[in-house]
Parts: C-alpha cells; sequence; structure tokens
C-alpha cells in the first residue's frame, strides 16, 4: 500500500520547498480570510510556481459563492478544488460540474453519524476529506487546521468507501504512522501539525511529517 501526503496551509516559499524536496502528493493552499494561513490568489500562484507539475495544487475554500472560486482559479489554477465548509451534496456537485476541477469535500467527524453523512458525498465529490469536527465550547474554531484528533475507529469500522479519501485531523509525524496503520489512510492531509505556530510552517516539520509517511510505505513494501 503506497500513502500520499498532502500539506495544507502553505504561505512561504521555504514551506514549498519543504513540500516539493519532500516529495508530497498535493499542496494546499487556502483562500479563507479568518484563518491564519489565508492567501491572496496571485500570492499562492507565485509560491505554487516553483512546484513539480506531479505535486497537484489544491485551492481550499470555505462556503465559496461562484465568483469566489472563480476569482482564485483565475489567478491560481488549481489542480483540485477542496470545499471545507457546509457545502451541501448539491453545491459539491454543481461546483464540480460548473468548474470543470476535480473537487475535495471535506467532512467533519465526531460519530458514526458524520462517516455515514460523509458517504452521501462519494457521487458529488472526487475526493472525500475526513477532518476532526471542533466541539462547540472551542473559541475560535477553525472549518479545519485546529490540531484535533477524532476517533480514527470510526474509519477504520466504516463500510469501504469507492472514491479516495484522506484522513486529516491532528496529525503530525509522531502519530501519522499509527494513523495509516489504524484506518489504512492511502492519503493523509496536514496543516497544524506541521507548524511552529498557526499559519507558520516548519520546514524541518514538514520534512518529518512526509519521511514518517514514506517509512510507512517503506514498512508496506
Amino acid at each position: 500500500m503506497t500513502v500520499g501526503a498532502k500539506i495544507c496551509g502553505l504561505t512561504t516559499k521555504e514551506a514549498v520547498a519543504a513540500v516539493a524536496a519532500g516529495g508530497a502528493a498535493y499542496a494546499g493552499f487556502v483562500f479563507y480570510p479568518p484563518s491564519p494561513r489565508n492567501l491572496r490568489p496571485v500570492e499562492a500562484a507565485a509560491l505554487a510556481a516553483s512546484l513539480p507539475p506531479i505535486i497537484k495544487k489544491v485551492a481550499v475554500l470555505v462556503d465559496p459563492e461562484d465568483d469566489d472560486i472563480a476569482r482564485v482559479l483565475a489567478a491560481f489554477s488549481p489542480d483540485l478544488i477542496q470545499l471545507h465548509g457546509h457545502e451541501t451534496v448539491q453545491r459539491t456537485a454543481a461546483v464540480r460540474a460548473r468548474f470543470g476541477r476535480p473537487v475535495i469535500k471535506a467532512i467533519a467527524i465526531s460519530s458514526q453519524e458524520d462517516v455515514e453523512k460523509a458517504m452521501t458525498y462519494e457521487e458529488a465529490a472526487d475526493l472525500l476529506l475526513f477532518d476532526a469536527k471542533a466541539p462547540t465550547s472551542m473559541a475560535g474554531a477553525l472549518p479545519g487546521g485546529n490540531g484535533l484528533i477524532f476517533d480514527w475507529q470510526l474509519i477504520a469500522a466504516a463500510p469501504k468507501l469507492a472514491k479516495p479519501w484522506l484522513l486529516s485531523g491532528g496529525l503530525e509525524a509522531a502519530n501519522v504512522g499509527a494513523a495509516i496503520a489504524t484506518t489504512r489512510a492511502k492519503l493523509v492531509d496536514v496543516s497544524s501539525g506541521v507548524e511552529d505556530r498557526p499559519g507558520v510552517k516548519s520546514p524541518q516539520k514538514i520534512r518529518d511529517f512526509l519521511a514518517a509517511v514514506a517509512a510507512q510505505n517503506e514498512v508496506a513494501s
């Protein structure tokens, strides 16, 4: 089993260089003003220009209007669109149809009911992303990148999904191996777990995370 990694919320050329050198599968750029990882599309385009074509660029948006998506695509031209808000199945399908890009739909998970909800998106999205649901008591919680972990057994016990999916939520170099072993994830996503502080990626932590994922691939082979 080969596992790929997505490093999300990139904001500096040093972080992008670490992603490229470490062999990530996806590089995520956030377009959501409340996030400390938010970028303007032109900034993201400049950073992503150094990425090799094999690393797919992902535009991460939260409950965007069509005009918001169009502005990002015009300046940044991502390979995929990630919807990380409360987008419905119908909205997810509409975004994919209108903009002609593969769509990742993020689903916040804290219960079996949430996993079942995620499965309803299989026809609308190209990939699903399972992230931890922030508790209502958490002050300043973002749609993602909160550093929270959900019960991986919820995914391990779920019926096999027809679409590819990514595991996210509180992952870091120290626990990604256990997460992969528990869930059999083929794709993992990290943001806060490779940061020195919110919005500030650590190139060394990125390298460590990608090395930990690569180690799992070596074990599997």
